[in-house]
């Protein structure tokens, strides 16, 4: 029961963390180093992107900041107001990159043709303030816009790509890079995507990274501690067993369902495909299930079978280990969230594997100490047995 216990009390506290890391990659929380601050954003659902603006209908006047997040000095980055349409022919751009001296660039360009080169040129509406900058692999473009309609209802369209010799290059021509496009509402903040998506999407995103690193990440790894190490101790006899159990139940459980939305995100998003993220994804579900149910023929101790049995259980069960930290990253890769969140995981695997070192250490004095008393014992029974009647134990010879 307590073992049941500990283990309930620790899936609180991931739950606590699942439910405040959903909206970790809010807009809302983001701080500015320039400390500017505006009274509105949207997290844009496609290509880890964000918006935040100032509007004063009064004056027509809208001041944005564009972020990128999970950029590099390689690439250039856009977004644009298409004041005729939806789409990118006819949308009036701000793009940024920065150069090979390390300076940023920052300029208007007009969208005339899908062949467009993102020369620079003049908008249809004035632009002030323009600039760019380059951090952290996060580039934010700055600018203030005098819109020229009095709706306060805008088609965007945010874009990245390849630089070569200081020129933006073509973008990719699949996936998010043809779905980033939609209409902001500047009084309400609401955003959707022409297919009617919205930054619930990315949403979706968070909870299928939260789901998969608490499970494989997190419970499973702490599972695998307690059935190597705490069975060591007498006192936690049977309940090490039990611990272990629920802990990678708890696992598979959360697991399933971050495998599902991971489907399900798939299943919204033709076009886009991340092949290793998801191979490694289905190896690993695979494997959970035939580990899973293993348990249902698992041998009793006594039987001639339970060594293979055991060996397979562990090479799986460190497979699976394997496989879930690395899939773990190339999801954070992939969704780019803030620093902190891959140096928090990182901090957690350090802990993890610090407790199992020092674990590591204890049991082995405790197996040391175990031989060594056992060893004694025999040695005492030895010489006690030998020094009987003084003939070493046998019987003195009759005449």
């Amino acid at each position: 029961m307590g073992a049941t216990r500990r283990c309930m009390v620790i899936l609180g506290v991931l739950f606590a963390l699942f439910m405040s890391s959903t909206s970790a990659q809010s807009c809302s929380k983001y701080n500015f180093a320039s400390n500017k601050v505006f009274s509105a954003c949207s997290d844009l659902p496609y290509l880890n992107s964000y918006l935040h603006w100032t509007y004063s209908p009064s004056s027509q006047s809208l001041e944005i900041a564009f972020r990128r997040l999970g950029t590099s000095s390689s690439r250039w980055v856009s977004w644009a107001i298409n004041p005729t349409s939806q789409g990118m022919v006819g949308s009036q751009a701000l793009v940024a990159f920065q150069k090979s001296d390390g300076t940023m660039r920052a300029y208007t360009s007009p969208i005339k043709s899908y062949q467009t080169g993102l020369q620079e040129g003049d908008l249809s509406f004035p632009v002030s303030d323009l600039s760019a900058t380059y951090s952290n692999n996060e580039m934010i473009v700055y600018a203030t816009l005098k819109l020229q309609n009095s709706s306060s209802t805008l088609n965007q369209v945010w874009q990245e790509g390849p630089l070569s010799n200081d020129s933006p290059g073509m973008h990719p021509t699949t996936g998010p890079n043809v779905q980033s496009m939609g209409t902001l509402n500047l009084l309400s903040g609401e955003s959707k995507t022409t297919a009617g998506a919205s930054s619930s999407k990315l949403k979706a995103k968070n909870i299928h990274g939260v789901l998969n690193a608490v499970s494989w990440g997190i419970l499973m790894p702490l599972g695998a501690i307690i059935a190597r190490y705490v069975k060591e101790f007498p006192l936690a006899d049977p309940a090490w067993f039990y611990l272990h159990v629920t802990c990678q139940l708890s696992a598979f459980i959360l697991g399933v369902a971050g495998f599902g939305t991971g489907l399900r995100l798939g299943s919204q998003s033709p076009g886009v495909t991340y092949a290793v993220h998801r191979g490694l994804g289905i190896a690993l579900f695979t494997l959970a299930l035939v580990q899973v149910s293993a348990l249902l023929i698992r041998p009793k101790k006594d039987h001639k079978w339970r060594s293979y049995w055991n060996c397979y259980h562990y090479l799986v069960g460190y497979g699976i280990l394997g496989i879930s930290i690395a899939n773990i990253f190339k999801g954070l890769d992939i969704l780019s969230p803030e620093k902190k969140w891959k140096r928090a995981y990182i901090g957690i695997l350090v802990t993890l594997a610090s407790l199992a070192l020092v674990l590591e250490v204890i049991v082995w004095f405790l197996k040391r100490s175990k031989r060594s008393a056992g060893a004694d014992k025999s040695s005492h029974g030895t010489n006690g047995t030998n020094g009987l009647n003084g003939y070493g134990g046998r019987k003195p010879e009759t005449v």
